[in-house]
């Protein structure tokens, strides 16, 4: 397994964007499961994972696929009182940093409570007034 994919499965629960910042490629784009819009950057990404990582609870990986830079990494959490599974697809640059990260979850109502939740995370993260522009 690439150390990037072992390494992500270490840090993305902890909710600490600055470990999480490590593996990211400078020009990251990601693709979250609650709007259609696309995040541009280290920071800003790294920024809303750490978020999403204080969110999500009971987080943990079931199963790895992929091999090479193209990778699947499918997840179980908890969003308030809700289940939600996902997967988190990634794609790995020639530096071995996370390029491209899109997100696919379900039930709706989970990737609902969980945009609420985010809404109200990142409206009170001085920040994002700046990581504004990284949404595209």
């Amino acid at each position: 397994m690439h150390p990037t994919i072992t390494r992500i499965q270490e840090v993305v629960a902890k909710g600490d964007d600055t470990l999480i910042a490590e593996l990211l490629a400078e020009d990251i784009r990601f693709m979250p499961p609650t709007y259609y819009a696309t995040w541009t950057g280290r920071a800003p990404v790294a920024a809303v994972l750490g978020h999403v990582g204080q969110v999500f609870r009971d987080f943990h990986y079931r199963r790895i696929m992929g091999s090479g830079v193209d990778w699947a990494l499918e997840f179980q959490c908890r969003i308030g009182d809700l289940d939600a599974v996902g997967v988190d697809l990634i794609t790995l640059n020639d530096d071995g940093l996370i390029q491209v990260f899109e997100v696919a979850m379900r039930p709706l109502k989970s990737v609902s409570a969980l945009r609420e939740a985010m809404n109200a995370r990142v409206g009170t993260d001085p920040r994002f007034l700046e990581f504004r522009k990284a949404l595209s």
